[in-house]
């Protein structure tokens, strides 16, 4: 799913090609996406777009006459942009969700996949806009003091606590991973168990890895569109690189897997050497579940 980094790529992309132009057109190619018709899309076609911000990790579209359009890109959703004359660059396995036909281009929402669960949203008035908005603090914006007051509101997980969009904004699945690591803290540590410096250590991670990661995307684009936005990046340190070398420690990086998505960390920097239940392989093992990384890597035939 795009996060903070990719979203606010994307909406700078689309600040400069939208603002200032009007909507002509737009088509609906799937059913589901659209899943509000109040306001009718026929008061935005004509209107010029005033502005383009990010809602967490929503991006809306906001237009003359106090309207605007959320669009959530879920999982697998994507923009594709086409200057006027030219054809959007083709993605395989996309399926076309809709079309804006402004007048500097048109921007075509494509999701990888067959579930469809990319979604768009019609909005009158900012109180309208108001209620997607889940109440997330803002890191980037946000003081030491907030952000552990935030963090001890509830006990969850690290993992999950810098995911829950009411407590934190814009951070999902992949950025969560390279924040813990950079923080050096277990995704299974409670946050009602944080000392005040391990706060200020997630804190300045969180800060670091996110502002960091945005510059990167920026800088990969020049001039161009973000073609390519995906949760596996090159140069991540631990998501999506199972069993491949912490680039601290050199140890093989580790995961937890829980339905079709999975946390990834170090043992050696995060967990003091001791490897996370792995639901699949636990099951498996029960109360044989290895109490260290050589015996783990010894269950699985030793290292890659």
């Amino acid at each position: 799913m795009p996060e903070l980094p990719d979203v606010t790529v994307y909406v700078e992309a689309l600040q400069a090609r939208l603002v200032g132009h009007r909507l002509n057109d737009v088509q609906f190619r799937s059913p589901f996406v659209l899943r509000t018709v109040d306001p009718p899309m026929s008061e935005f076609k004509g209107r010029a777009v005033k502005g383009i911000q990010r809602l967490a990790k929503r991006i809306v579209m906001a237009f003359e006459g106090d309207l605007y359009i959320a669009i959530h890109l879920m999982r697998l959703g994507r923009f594709r942009w086409a200057s006027p004359g030219t054809k959007a660059k083709n993605a395989a396995g996309k399926v076309l969700l809709a079309t804006f036909s402004f007048e500097s281009g048109t921007l075509h929402l494509v999701e990888m996949g067959p579930k469809k669960r990319a979604s768009i949203h019609l909005v009158r008035g900012a109180e309208g806009l108001a209620a997607f908005d889940h109440g997330g603090l803002e890191v980037g914006a946000a003081t030491l003091s907030e952000f552990a007051e935030v963090l001890r509101r509830r006990n969850h997980t690290l993992k999950r606590a810098l995911t829950d969009p009411t407590l934190l904004s814009g951070i999902g699945n992949a950025y969560s991973d390279e924040i813990l690591w950079e923080a050096q803290l277990s995704p299974i540590r409670q946050t009602s168990k944080l000392t005040d410096d391990e706060i200020a250590r997630l804190f300045e991670a969180t800060r670091t890895s996110l502002a960091t990661w945005t510059d990167r995307l920026r800088e990969e684009l020049v001039t161009g569109f973000p073609e390519k936005v995906t949760a596996f990046r090159e140069g991540m340190a631990v998501h999506g690189r199972y069993r491949e070398p912490c680039p601290r420690c050199g140890s093989p990086v580790q995961r937890i897997v829980y339905a079709d998505r999975e946390t990834n960390y170090c043992a050696t920097c995060q967990t003091e050497g001791r490897p996370l239940a792995d639901r699949a392989l636990s099951r498996l093992l029960g109360k044989d579940w290895p109490k260290t990384m050589e015996e783990l890597e010894e269950i699985r035939g030793g290292p890659r």
